[in-house]
């Protein structure tokens, strides 16, 4: 399958998602539970299966680290340059998805469906960099800017018990002591893997909501500029210019170029945001993400 066909698939899985809730076939609930299949064993099984066997020098490198973490300041400071002046509830929730990406249930299945496998321990690495900046500092905007109460230690203590980061832990401990799986062990890790990408997207689809009362084209626009256009192409400059390998450049930009978050319309409604403008965001930059991902992966690969 062509680069076309192969994102032509992924805006039908997102379809069909976004059709079966609307039609009330998923509902909340339904998808709520499709989310969780993905989160604790599926998108797990892909991430073990794609890193435990590879060389942990081959996969890791401190450039990749601090290209993640420049890439997500440069944009922070971007959005907030670009977003001074306007209210606080919209103002945080625009900051904060402008760079709070849908690493896990977008990024990472994407990058398996066009880059292949073995990128996918470099996506894998990288997404668990950027959760420990990105989760943190988006607590941190909000907080600041709405003068929300938060209970950060839980926030973190959830963090730390999140079933993607300990898989890739697991997986980078069996890559540094060399450790292997069992056959069968881990052709059934490679059957679920099958199942991440498109259980992620019809789950990414379910959770889209587009509400569009009493709210700013331009100000979600502007998030969608940054979020799917200025975010992977700074990744892009960023990863260029601390000379990693084409593949992991291309990882950069597919992992950076995802959309929001959806976990950003919960901080938002936990922390002071405005919970309808979060949500606008999220279903566009997840429709342009699609799109704009296709136009620059034409250009970089």
């Amino acid at each position: 399958m062509d680069l076309f066909g192969r994102f032509l698939y992924m805006l039908c899985l997102v379809a069909i998602g976004a059709g079966a809730r609307h039609l009330g076939v998923l509902t909340e609930a339904r998808n709520d539970r499709l989310s969780q299949l993905a989160f604790y064993l599926l998108l797990p099984a892909l991430i073990f299966s794609s890193t435990y066997d590879e060389r942990l020098g081959a996969i890791f490198s401190v450039e990749l680290a601090v290209a993640t973490v420049v890439t997500i300041g440069f944009v922070l400071v971007l959005a907030w340059v670009t977003n001074r002046g306007r209210s606080d509830e919209r103002r945080s929730v625009a900051l904060v998805q402008s760079y709070h990406g849908n690493l896990g249930f977008f990024g990472l299945p994407v990058v398996a469906t066009t880059l292949g496998s073995d990128a996918v321990a470099t996506a894998t690495l990288l997404l668990g960099v950027a959760a420990l900046v990105q989760v943190p500092l988006t607590i941190l905007v909000l907080v600041r800017i709405n003068e929300a109460d938060a209970a950060l230690g839980d926030e973190l203590r959830s963090l730390a018990t999140n079933p993607v980061l300990l898989t890739l832990a697991a997986a980078l401990v069996f890559a540094a002591v060399g450790l292997s799986l069992p056959g069968p062990v881990d052709a059934g890790l490679e059957w679920l893997s099958a199942f991440a990408l498109p259980t992620a997207l019809i789950a990414v689809g379910g959770s889209l909501d587009a509400v569009t009362a009493d709210l700013s084209l331009t100000r979600t626009g502007r998030v969608v500029g940054i979020k799917t256009v200025a975010m992977p192409l700074v990744a892009w400059t960023v990863f260029s210019t601390l000379g990693v390998d084409p593949l992991t450049r291309q990882v950069g930009v597919v992992m950076f170029g995802a959309p929001t978050a959806v976990a950003t319309y919960v901080y938002a409604a936990e922390l002071g945001g405005d919970e309808q403008f979060a949500s606008m965001n999220v279903f566009a930059t997840t429709v342009a993400a699609i799109l704009s991902l296709f136009v620059l992966l034409q250009l970089v690969t």
